[in-house]
């Protein structure tokens, strides 16, 4: 059996990965807080959660996997006083929009997505048992945990308590004790959401939210957790101190999760994407250009724990490439692959997946399963061919198109055929060496708003 290896953040290094249950492997990855459209960073940590997840169903026998809606925070209740919508009619709309994009980028739906709106119970028990526990407090109508109660604080983002301050999200108070302290419950007035509890009619605290929707829906301790870097501190921090408080664990922050995935984030033409720049972009636009399935495959271009850039070329590199895998693909459209046999994937192509998630390597050896299949010499080779890459290429949740239908969004059947026709002349004047009627056919092709390059795979073409 093939041995997954992640890297562990809460370690800071790649470790085998042994789950709680090998018959049942159990992950959470935070979700949407919806209040507007989702950005195409916000694609990324689904993205990375999903093939994840593909993996663990290959290796595992039964898989849960569960990523929550966040619908209610001040964000929310902001933008729903700006535009004047009740709050249960903006969180609904764009919990919709946002699993419809995810759906367009080819991310499989969580088999639970908890409402934060569903789980106040159990929040509120949370608390309580934080309390009871000597970690949290109650201070004017607010709730707060006490970081200095908790001696494995910091453990996963490598910071000292003092530096709790510059999290995100976190306010100095006075009603606090410490300025790391952070809210588990907090008041609100009689024009904002609330519930009632023993400390007043309030709201949870954003970091309370994902301790209990994770521990209700997966239990304890749980064997992944996933995000964007940028949770790790102060929100993954903060989720592991008030659910091991709530245990009493001091010690042990693997009591909660027991293994912690974090992906990079996207800057955009080198910048960081941030409201103050301007530079935030929607999925649901770049739909309106794109395919899902291009999206997805830009969005693997490197490696999870590095930084990607995001720009209009390494988009339109990424529909370049899957041009070329459907090219092939239109070619043997009527070839019917055989019944899923796991023993016929690639070792190499698993092998880089079960590396820490090593996409990179895995889409080398896809596109030498395309070599593979466009060389077959008889059925038989290309039934096992196109079997062993379409099984693959379902892992990485790309190439599930009908390779007809992929062509036939830019340009009709006959436009395809023509265009082939040119590149093919082409490429036979060039091997021949008669580069003028290469530079003619080119132009001509550029006539027609086609765009062609050369690589050492072949010709691929686009749309200008």
């Amino acid at each position: 059996m093939f041995k997954l290896k992640i890297y562990n953040t809460i370690t800071n290094q790649k470790e085998t990965f042994n789950p709680v249950d090998s018959k049942h492997v159990r992950m959470y990855t935070c979700g949407p807080t919806v209040y507007n459209y989702a950005h195409i960073g916000n694609a990324r940590p689904a993205i990375i959660s999903d093939i994840l997840v593909r993996v663990l169903r290959f290796l595992y026998p039964k898989v849960t996997y569960v990523s929550n809606i966040t619908d209610i925070d001040d964000k929310i209740i902001n933008s729903s006083k700006e535009l004047g919508v009740p709050i249960e009619v903006l969180t609904e709309k764009y919990k919709r929009i946002y699993n419809e994009d995810m759906q367009s980028i080819g991310v499989l739906p969580p088999d639970k997505q908890p409402h934060a709106t569903e789980h106040i119970n159990e929040m509120i028990d949370l608390i309580k048992k934080n309390i009871d526990n000597g970690k949290a407090y109650v201070s004017d109508g607010h709730v707060l945990f006490d970081v200095s109660s908790y001696s494995a604080y910091g453990q996963l983002s490598g910071r000292d308590i003092n530096d709790q301050i510059a999290g995100s999200r976190v306010n100095v108070a006075d009603y606090k004790r410490n300025p790391g302290d952070f809210v588990l419950w907090k008041p609100s007035s009689d024009n904002q959401p609330g519930w009632d509890s023993s400390w007043g009619f309030g709201r949870p605290g954003w970091h309370l939210e994902c301790s209990a929707m994770s521990q209700s829906n997966l239990g304890l301790p749980f064997d992944i957790h996933g995000g964007g870097m940028d949770l790790i501190f102060p929100h993954h921090e903060n989720e592991i101190a008030q659910s091991c408080g709530s245990m009493n664990e001091n010690l042990n922050p693997r009591a909660y999760s027991k293994y912690w995935i974090h992906n990079a984030l996207l800057n955009m033409d080198g910048e960081k994407m941030s409201k103050s720049l301007g530079n935030i972009l929607y999925i649901r636009k770049f739909l309106e250009k794109y395919d899902g399935e291009v999206l997805r495959f830009a969005l693997l271009s490197s490696h999870y724990r590095q930084p990607l850039n995001w720009t209009e070329k390494a988009i339109k590199m990424s529909k370049g490439s899957l041009d070329r895998f459907y090219k092939v693909l239109k070619e043997f459209n009527d070839i019917e692959i055989e019944q899923i046999n796991k023993e016929l994937i690639p070792q190499d192509f698993l092998i880089a997946l079960c590396d820490d998630l090593n996409i990179s390597i895995a889409i080398a050896e896809i596109n030498k399963m395309i070599k593979t299949l466009s060389k077959s010499l008889n059925k038989t080779d290309a039934v096992k061919n196109k079997t062993q890459l379409m099984f693959s290429a379902s892992i990485l949740g790309i190439l599930q198109r009908n390779p007809l239908e992929w062509f036939e969004e830019d340009h009709s059947d006959v436009e395809v055929h023509k265009i082939d026709d040119l590149i093919n002349l082409r490429d036979k004047a060039r091997k021949s060496k008669n580069f003028e009627l290469a530079d003619k056919l080119r132009n001509q092709l550029s006539s027609m708003g086609i765009e062609i390059e050369d690589n050492p795979e072949g010709t691929t073409w686009r749309k200008k």
